[in-house]
């Protein structure tokens, strides 16, 4: 007889940190790749196109962590003054707390008497994580981790962007602008697979969706840089 796991592995597991690595990656190949494209449509010599790269990946990875890092911090300060909220209430008044909890599980389809009688129990087992759960929506899976986030974010933006910089390293300037437009497109394309995969979508709808807002972006980029850049051979 086949042993059925205590607790399953679901793709919403893998939400907190999957969002901000996936974010990360894929901000880090199409910033970059737009930077490249952008510089070298306006230059002709690999050095500033480099430079411009690599401070890019500097830049971009310190900004991904931070802003990642204060997002999550934002709904970790939220979630912890509803939490304190809450146990205060289940101090002063639990008799109502009781009711309230009762009153959610009889909303989700159970009888006014057995609702009672499971809020009763979840209250005796542990009140707060019964309430942070079902009335606020906290848990454990879904809780904000900034450092957590923070991490996930900038190595994977550093990761992605290490891509594009080593395809200007080689690739030939006169023909950079193509190659880098079509290297970035197979990066992002691999990243939106292994996303996809890892978060239990669509992988075509995923490759298909971050390829077209990355040829956009690195389109305008390199329409800056034709019209406003100085060839020098």
């Amino acid at each position: 007889m086949e042993k059925v796991p205590l607790f399953e592995e679901h793709y919403i597991n893998r939400s907190g940190w999957l969002r901000a690595a996936v974010l990360g990656a894929n901000d880090g190949i199409l910033s970059t790749s737009s930077l490249v494209i952008g510089v070298a449509a306006a230059s002709d010599l690999r050095n500033p196109i480099m430079l411009a790269a690599l401070a890019g990946i500097v830049a971009g990875a310190f900004s991904m962590a931070a802003g990642e890092y204060v997002s999550v911090s934002s709904q970790s300060d939220i979630e912890t003054a509803d939490l304190k909220r809450e146990r205060r209430e289940l101090e002063t008044m639990p008799d109502t707390e009781l009711k309230e909890l009762a009153k959610i599980y009889e909303g989700r389809g159970l009888s006014p008497e057995l609702a009672l009688q499971v809020a009763r129990a979840l209250t005796e087992h542990n009140a707060l994580e019964a309430h942070a759960r079902d009335e606020l929506g906290i848990n454990e899976i879904t809780q904000a981790k900034p450092f957590q986030a923070a991490l996930a974010s900038g190595a994977s933006f550093i990761a992605g962007g290490m891509l594009p910089l080593l395809v200007a390293v080689f690739a030939p300037v006169k023909n950079m602008v193509l190659v880098e437009y079509v290297s970035a497109i197979v990066f992002l394309a691999v990243a939106g697979m292994i996303a996809a995969r890892a978060g239990g979508s669509s992988v075509v709808k995923g490759v298909l969706r971050v390829c077209f807002w990355g040829t956009v972006a690195m389109g305008a980029t390199a329409l800056v840089g034709y019209l406003f850049g100085v060839q020098t051979g």
